[in-house]
C-alpha cells in the first residue's frame, strides 16, 4: 500500500474507533457526544450567555486558538483561550506553567460556561489542572485526548472524546477533524448549516 493511503487509513481507523464517555464512564455514540456538545453550546449561547474556553499545548494550542475563533465567528458563541503572550509568560514565570490555564479558569469561568481541554497524551499537567478547576467552578467540561487509554483527562470531562492512536501527529490530525465536526454539527443543527 502507498504510504499516504496507509497513513490516511490509520487516521480514519482511529476516528472510527473513537470512544466517547461521560463523567461516570458510560459509553455514548459519537453522534450522541456531538449532539450533547452542540446542545450545551447552544444553551450557553442562548440562555446563559456564557463562553467556551479552549486550551491546549503546542499543536493543541493552535487548534484551541483556531477553534476559539471559528466558534466565535461562525458559531456566534463567545469564546476565549490563553493565546496572549503576556498572559502565558507572566503566569508561567510568576506562578508556574502548570497553572497557565487554571489561573484564568478560576478567575473567569462559572457554571454558565464550558471548557474544552485538548491534549494528545491526555496527561498535560496544565490541562489536567484546568479541567479540575473548571469542574470545581461548575462549568461543563469536554476533553479530547489520545495515546494511552488510561490518560488523566479522559475521566475528567462531563464529555470525553478519546482517539486510540499512538503518535502525536496521528492524534492531532484526528482531533482537528473532531473539532471541526463538532462545530459543523452545531451549525447544521442550530444555525441553518455550515459554510
Amino acid at each position: 500500500m502507498d504510504y499516504s493511503k496507509a497513513y490516511f487509513s490509520l487516521i480514519q481507523e482511529g476516528l472510527g474507533k473513537l470512544i466517547v464517555t461521560n463523567k461516570t464512564k458510560d459509553v455514548l455514540t459519537v453522534d450522541e457526544g456531538l449532539d450533547w456538545w452542540a446542545s450545551k453550546a447552544y444553551d450557553l449561547h442562548q440562555r446563559t450567555h456564557g463562553l467556551i474556553f479552549f486550551c491546549g499545548n503546542g499543536a493543541s494550542a493552535t487548534m484551541a486558538e483556531h477553534m476559539s475563533h471559528d466558534w466565535f465567528q461562525n458559531g456566534r458563541v463567545n469564546t476565549t483561550t490563553c493565546a496572549e503572550t503576556a498572559h502565558i509568560t507572566a503566569i508561567s514565570n510568576d506562578i508556574g506553567y502548570e497553572s497557565v490555564f487554571s489561573y484564568r479558569v478560576e478567575r473567569i469561568l462559572s457554571e454558565k460556561d464550558m471548557l474544552v481541554g485538548i491534549s494528545s497524551s491526555g496527561n498535560s499537567p496544565n490541562i489536567v489542572k484546568a479541567m479540575e478547576a473548571a469542574n470545581q467552578k461548575g462549568a461543563f467540561t469536554i476533553s479530547l485526548s489520545g495515546k494511552g487509554k488510561d490518560n488523566k483527562i479522559r475521566g475528567l470531562g462531563d464529555l470525553n472524546f478519546y482517539v486510540p492512536l499512538e503518535t502525536y501527529g496521528e492524534v492531532e490530525s484526528a482531533h482537528a477533524v473532531l473539532l471541526h465536526a463538532a462545530l459543523d454539527y452545531y451549525m447544521d443543527k442550530y444555525l441553518g448549516g455550515r459554510h
